[in-house]
């Protein structure tokens, strides 16, 4: 609630844009709650924050956990936060009960993951991982024409103190606490999910060409018309993403249609398709048929399709998963194994260390809204299953 403050909106939701002043501020209030613990704060060449509790053996590779700070325009409290959060009760956790571990534990805060101002999202995990320069962010520009760049320098002069560390060193794991963003922990009674992965995505842009023409007066049979165009190549397409048993995800988001008059035939329509699963398999096989089913419904119309994301599924290490779902039981929490069917900076980690997740329930599954809620109780069960998990890897020197 106190990181809420930063950026709170007039209808409870929060707008905390990636290195806005609301962004400076929360960050922070975060480094001195930080500093006032006696923990060492360190920041690198995308902003990423890093909060560093030392292990008995500082020469390995730490334990990293945390989320991110920025929010959607018309965000909520907890998306991202919590994470970070959870990760600091991890430290004072382990203070309080004296538990001295062989490896560093570092909480982090990822730079701009919700790219609702500057895009790509998730930036400084991915630079981080090193699957972004940080050179070919920096002269992209939000809407009001400020680059990635220049808002980044504004917040290293308020930080200039801190450390700078380079981007990418060793992490011996990464495991992000996150509220779930869907209604399936809360439908199940749950307080954890022990996330199994992150499944795949195929993004595409169709964009369908008749002719604008007046409504009035030419026949149908003599029109081209490309809204009909693209409703039958959506209903054709919703059609074999039909599934029994619920696991396919497929989206319409998005459909732009011109001249958009009342009185005048589409000319054109744009819109966008979003199909997710966690089996690479069906996502190869359902999203290569895409493109065949808009050509084939396209009618007389022009039509040009574009794949604009294509991200494969993500597995996390079956031990992590274990271990995880280990503690909960010994905590005896109610939990289950789920997939993640949304992005998060442990999509970009996956690649570099052993990755896990654990997600916590949030009210009726809304997300990136101001309506967006999660239980008191719900979070501490969250953080700990974090920390007991956490206390538990960072015991061992064994990678």
């Amino acid at each position: 609630m106190d990181l809420a403050a930063f950026g709170r909106r007039t209808d409870g939701g929060v707008n905390r844009q990636a290195l806005s002043g609301e962004d400076i501020a929360a960050r922070k209030q975060l480094i001195s709650w930080a500093e006032e613990l006696g923990y060492r704060v360190f920041t690198d060449a995308v902003g990423n924050l890093f909060i560093r509790r030392e292990g008995q053996r500082p020469e390995l590779a730490p334990i990293m956990t945390g989320s991110h700070l920025d929010s959607q325009p018309a965000g909520g409290k907890f998306d991202g936060v919590f994470g970070v959060l959870a990760g600091m009760e991890v430290l004072q956790a382990l203070d309080a009960c004296n538990i001295v571990t062989d490896r560093p534990i570092e909480v982090v805060v990822w730079t701009n993951e919700e790219g609702s101002r500057f895009s790509p999202g998730m930036t400084g995990s991915l630079a981080f991982a090193g699957q972004l320069d940080p050179k070919d962010m920096m002269t992209i520009a939000d809407e009001s024409g400020v680059c990635f760049g220049e808002a980044l320098a504004d917040v290293e002069k308020v930080f200039a103190d801190l450390p700078r560390r380079p981007l990418g060193f060793p992490v011996s794991c990464y495991i992000e606490a996150h509220i779930e963003q869907g209604p399936v922990l809360e439908k199940a009674n749950c307080n954890i999910g022990i996330v199994s992965g992150i499944q795949g995505t195929r993004w595409f842009t169709v964009t369908v060409t008749g002719k604008a023409m007046h409504a009035g007066t030419v026949p149908s049979r003599m029109r081209k018309d490309a809204f009909r165009g693209a409703l039958s190549m959506i209903n054709a397409l919703s059609e074999i993403m039909i599934d029994k048993e619920d696991i396919i995800r497929f989206t319409i988001g998005r459909v732009v249609v011109q001249p958009n008059s009342p009185n005048t035939i589409p000319g054109s329509v744009t819109f966008t398709v979003d199909f997710r699963h966690p089996d690479p398999v069906v996502l190869s096989l359902l999203g290569d048929q895409v493109v065949r089913i808009c050509r084939e419904n396209a009618g007389e119309c022009g039509i040009d399709i574009q794949e604009t994301l294509t991200s494969p599924p993500i597995t996390f290490p079956s031990w992590i998963v274990e271990k995880i779902a280990n503690t909960a039981q010994a905590l005896g929490m109610p939990n289950m194994v789920l997939p993640s069917g949304a992005f998060h900076d442990a999509l970009s980690m996956s690649t570099i260390c052993p990755t896990g997740m654990i997600f916590v329930p949030c009210a009726e599954g809304i997300s990136h809204s101001p309506e967006e809620k999660a239980e008191p109780d719900a979070l501490a069960a969250g953080a700990r299953v974090l920390a007991a998990t956490i206390a538990e890897i960072a015991s061992s020197s064994e990678p």
